[in-house]
């Protein structure tokens, strides 16, 4: 706890001297600057040197678009910068978020208001009739009846003399500020969000287009098969089973379209527009993941804006320590009061209707029952509990960078031995298709083929819109490009 106090009295004449001594006294008294109650050190979190999961990648140069905020435009992709653009406009989880930021930001100024007095005014008429018989009534000098014009002006001021008022603004400004972070995140979230809608509808969009192609195919099948029926080289069932197989062919890309047009909702209602009045043209994906630089884990706790709120919060409940330490001492209150009053009205402002009075007035808990020990031990319990929820928040953003830089490692991979899969299953049923018509087997062997096939087509599509939504998933990982040093002062 910092103290510290100074005073100055001035003289002069008897009522002057008055007013000057009170001004001086409560500048005096704004000045005695005690803040009790610990202050705000940032406890530390443990950071690894470097992400298991990079293993041997290469560290990529920052793209120009992270330090914009407009990560998406790496994925070079003009109809998602377009989508992305109408979030920051339209999007009502983020105004409403934006709204609390302001919200909070009022209470800042609430909070500073109490650094000043508090003064009323006020008029008032009465017309007033005095019993005869009152015990103070004197009936040569008292009258009965008389009027009473007054002009009251009332002062209260609290001088922050432990501090209480300066911890409440360092309490609000940490809160506007945790929530300047929020609004952060929720945007981040929302952009990634609309990304990862995006990258899935195009990936169905792909799954479509091969199920369309694989139709086609079909249908050149059926005829062949149709046509060595005709010529008596194959039976009804090989008939049978080619119209089986295409017809099953044309219900999965129909049903394809119930998966997308969802997401489509979802993208339309992310852009702040009804699902009626939006759609999107097909699109197959053909991108690939961009390189993403995770960056560094110690990086990690200024790029994260959840991490800076937490961290923000963590500083608000230590500030409220103070505040329920500033209760252990006296509450002092400074009163004046002035005005006119006068029983004629024609006399109410002039120099000898004036009155004025000055006080002072402290008053401390003798017995609470231990209720400020209580509240003082609650703010350290939530100061504590706001620490391990830092702590906590921190191991999470590490983990979502780990599994995400996993999982783009892993992909590829895998995305490699699927194309081998792909291009094996395609030989197969070129084989079987040859096969069977030079009459060696049956048609059973060219549909196991095609299923064969068509299997591994779809699992490669797949493979691709998850490693899209695995980058988007790490630029959210490691904060999109945003840093501490966008938080307002407020």
């Amino acid at each position: 706890m910092k103290c510290s106090f100074r005073m100055k009295f001035a003289g002069g004449s008897n009522l002057a001297r008055r007013v000057r001594v009170a001004a001086q006294l409560a500048a005096a008294l704004s000045l005695f600057g005690c803040t009790v109650g610990p202050n705000y050190v940032r406890p530390p979190a443990d950071a690894p040197v470097s992400y298991k999961e990079m293993g041997d990648w290469k560290p990529a140069q920052p793209s120009d678009q992270f330090g914009k905020g407009s990560w998406w435009e790496v994925y070079e992709d003009p109809q998602l910068n377009a989508l992305e653009a109408q979030i920051d406009v339209s999007n009502f989880n983020l105004k409403a978020q934006q709204e609390r930021f302001e919200q909070a930001r009022a209470a800042i100024r609430i909070s500073k208001s109490n650094y000043y007095p508090e003064v009323t005014g006020g008029a008032s008429v009465t017309q007033n009739r005095i019993s005869s018989n009152s015990p103070l009534f004197r009936t040569n000098v008292s009258r009965s009846n008389y009027s009473d014009y007054t002009i009251p002006i009332d002062a209260s001021w609290e001088p922050d003399l432990w501090g209480r008022v300066r911890r409440t603004v360092e309490a609000s400004r940490s809160e506007a500020q945790a929530t300047a972070a929020d609004v952060a995140n929720v945007s981040l979230s929302l952009h990634a969000e609309l990304a990862m809608d995006y990258f899935q509808l195009r990936g169905l969009d792909a799954q479509e287009d091969l199920l369309q192609s694989t139709v086609v195919a079909y249908e050149k099948a059926l005829e062949l098969t149709q046509n060595r029926y005709r010529a008596g080289l194959a039976s009804a069932v090989d008939v049978a089973q080619a119209e089986t197989q295409l017809r099953t062919t044309r219900a999965q890309a129909i049903d394809v379209g119930v998966n997308r047009a969802a997401f489509e909702h979802a993208i339309a209602v992310l852009i702040g527009k009804p699902p009626a009045q939006f759609s999107l043209p097909s699109s197959p994906l053909r991108s690939v993941p961009p390189a993403i630089p995770p960056g560094l884990p110690s990086d990690l706790l200024e790029r994260r804006p959840d991490v800076a709120a937490s961290e923000r919060r963590m500083q608000e409940s230590n500030a409220q320590i103070g505040v329920a330490k500033s209760a252990y001492y006296p509450l002092v209150t400074l009163n004046g009061s002035g005005g006119f009053e006068s029983g004629v009205f024609t006399t109410l402002l002039q120099g000898p209707s004036g009155l004025w009075s000055v006080g002072a007035n402290a008053s401390e808990y003798i017995f609470d029952a231990g209720r400020r020990r209580a509240v003082t031990q609650q703010a350290q319990s939530a100061y504590r509990q706001s620490i391990d929820t830092y702590r906590q928040t921190v191991l999470g953003a590490f983990q979502e960078v780990e599994d995400n830089l996993a999982a783009l490692r892993i992909l590829n991979d895998e995305e490699v031995v699927q194309q081998s899969a792909v291009a094996s299953a395609e030989h197969s049923l070129a084989l079987s298709i040859n096969r069977y018509k030079g009459g060696i087997v049956n048609y059973l062997e060219v549909i196991t083929a095609q299923n064969a096939a068509l299997a591994d087509e779809v699992t490669e599509v797949s493979i691709q819109t998850r490693r899209m939504q695995a980058s988007v998933l790490l630029v959210k990982a490691i904060g999109g490009g945003w840093s501490v040093s966008q938080i307002p002062r407020v």
